[in-house]
């Protein structure tokens, strides 16, 4: 199994629209071959103190997939080169750590 951890800061702002624009793309890549979960995920507001939080304009993508494969061709798929397209103006920065479990 692969685990995807992807760290996006949105520039000041433009989290929602990225965000609007992620959650309409999750139907097509939870149907993806391989696919086993997708889903993204902000700072919990009342957290408790030794909480070190990301800030208002990032969110994580955590995602696993069955295969490096699988991975490659979810990169590769047409939704993925769309969702880009419509969000890559409202991106100041993407980290994506691939990740094996242990």
């Amino acid at each position: 199994m692969i685990h995807v951890v992807a760290v996006i800061t949105a520039k000041p702002g433009m989290r929602a629209s990225i965000l609007e624009a992620f959650h309409a793309n999750v139907p097509a890549v939870k149907a993806e071959q391989g696919c086993i979960e997708y889903g993204a995920a902000v700072d919990f507001e009342d957290g408790p103190k030794f909480q070190t939080k990301y800030g208002p304009d990032t969110f994580l993508v955590l995602e696993k997939w069955d295969s490096m494969d699988a991975l490659k061709a979810h990169a590769a798929a047409p939704h993925m080169a769309a969702y880009g397209a419509k969000t890559k103006d409202f991106i100041a920065s993407r980290v994506i750590h691939i990740l094996s479990p242990v």
